[in-house]
């Protein structure tokens, strides 16, 4: 996973962009990106383009991620792709996701099996966690927060937590154009930190990494950026606009020089 001193940019894919598109995206990209020691860049295509990208990309520029696997390592699930099976393929997955959550209901179980199934295949989750506009109209942020990483770090010991990152997302700010205000990132960040200084102590709070993911595009990145306590992005559409995330990735680059020297 990203070091503390690097900001970590996650570029979420979705279901967009075929085999031969990916490539082509991931050829542009790579002349636009430069490679700065402050930032991990990490791409998140789809299953069909993993392993393909996985030849194609230099990995001192990307790493790649899966965004969803199953938490079996093998057997009779048609259908599905276990970390196992993409064990030196990707170096991160994103697990738990709202889509994921909400649309295929995935339950705080399923996300931490997949949290287990990641971390004992030597891959490093990446647990997305965040509240619906209707639990946030009740004032049930912290609580949601609270019951998503308790369910979805269940059995993961002191030493695993350093290979996991959270990423905040709010499923209200997720291309709703309903953006969440930097202050709205930094309580959820700081209610984060407090539920694993809870779970693990204090200095496993402040060693986690707490990336915002929610609607982010290249106007509005330096503003999250900038916010103490998060440490990179979670891009969904934007991505996929070669110019505009290679534009955030060296605003990550500028915003950790800030936190460098600072």
């Amino acid at each position: 996973m990203a070091a503390k001193n690097k900001k970590l940019i996650v570029g979420n894919w979705k279901m967009n962009l075929n085999v031969h598109e990916a490539s082509l995206y991931v050829h542009t990209l790579s002349k636009l990106v430069k490679t700065h020691r402050t930032v991990e860049v990490v791409l998140a295509p789809t299953m069909l383009a993993l392993q393909s990208l996985s030849l194609q990309v230099n990995y001192r520029q990307f790493k790649l991620a899966a965004q969803n696997i199953y938490w079996r390592d093998h057997g009779a699930f048609t259908g599905e792709i276990s970390a196992q099976q993409l064990s030196g393929v990707v170096q991160y997955a994103i697990i738990g996701h709202s889509e994921r959550r909400h649309i295929f209901h995935e339950s705080d179980k399923d996300t931490r099996n997949k949290v287990q199934a990641a971390i004992r295949n030597g891959i490093s989750p990446i647990l997305c966690v965040g509240e619906t506009a209707a639990e946030r109209a009740l004032n049930e942020t912290n609580d949601v927060l609270h019951d998503q990483l308790v369910g979805g770090l269940a059995n993961v010991t002191s030493e695993e937590l350093a290979q996991i990152t959270i990423a905040y997302e709010p499923v209200w700010a997720i291309g709703t154009g309903n953006n969440a205000t930097p202050h709205d990132v930094r309580q959820a960040e700081k209610a984060i930190r407090s539920q694993i200084s809870h779970l693990y102590g204090k200095t496993a709070a402040e060693a986690v990494n707490v990336l915002y993911g929610g609607s982010v595009n290249k106007d509005s990145a330096t503003d999250y950026l900038m916010i103490p306590g998060v440490d990179g992005l979670l891009i969904g559409g934007a991505s996929l606009d070669a110019e505009a995330f290679s534009d955030i990735i060296e605003k990550a680059h500028n915003a950790a020089s800030v936190v460098v020297k600072q």
